[in-house]
């Protein structure tokens, strides 16, 4: 059995349990002994981050090889056009190459918490939500595709990896799940789901 936690980042969070400049980490809101991350998530989003102790499981979640799909809500400056969704399914062209196709759908605002520090935004420019899914892994992907369409993130808040979902987790909260690996080459199967609500400051 392979351990996986899932975890609600929140907002200036890192995705590693020390830091040498007083961040915040994931030490001020859980302790994992043996637990790697699995996939990372940029200091300044928030959602879904996924840890485990077993190395192979870590690799089926965080190699892009594998082509997980994973899903953002993106809150952007400006308004979702359909020619906007059009070229982020299609695939964006970014310096370091031309993306893979995505999913991507415009959304009405959200029901999310509340982020501390609020987003900043413009009375004179309008802001809008979409849902992005991608299969990789590259730096600040999302908010580099939606810039290059003309839509900066405002807000980004992964939802999704694979199977697994914040469901109704809060910021700072986690859920830790057994997970069965029985070859190699098999897909991990969920088989128990023990909850933990354990938020620290």
């Amino acid at each position: 059995m392979a351990q996986l936690i899932l975890f609600n980042k929140p907002f200036n969070v890192l995705s590693q349990f020390t830091d040498d400049q007083g961040r915040a980490t994931l030490a001020d809101y859980l302790s994992a002994p043996g637990c790697r991350v699995a996939g990372r998530l940029d200091f300044d989003s928030e959602g879904l981050l996924l840890l485990t102790d077993d190395g192979h499981l870590q690799q089926l979640i965080a190699n892009p090889s594998h082509k997980q799909w994973k899903t953002y809500l993106v809150q952007v400056e400006g308004t979702v056009t359909d020619d906007a969704i059009a070229a982020l399914a299609g695939g964006i062209a970014l310096k370091d190459g031309p993306t893979l196709p995505a999913r991507a759908r415009r959304i009405p605002a959200p029901e999310l918490w509340q982020r501390t520090p609020p987003v900043r935004t413009r009375k004179t420019v309008p802001d809008s939500w979409l849902e992005l899914s991608i299969r990789e892994g590259r730096n600040r992907q999302v908010r580099r595709m939606t810039a290059h369409v003309g839509l900066p993130t405002l807000r980004l808040v992964r939802t999704a990896i694979g199977d697994w979902s914040l469901e109704d987790l809060l910021p700072g909260q986690y859920r830790a799940l057994s997970v069965n690996m029985p070859a190699r080459t098999a897909a991990p199967k969920t088989t128990h789901s023990p909850r933990s609500r354990q938020r620290r400051r």
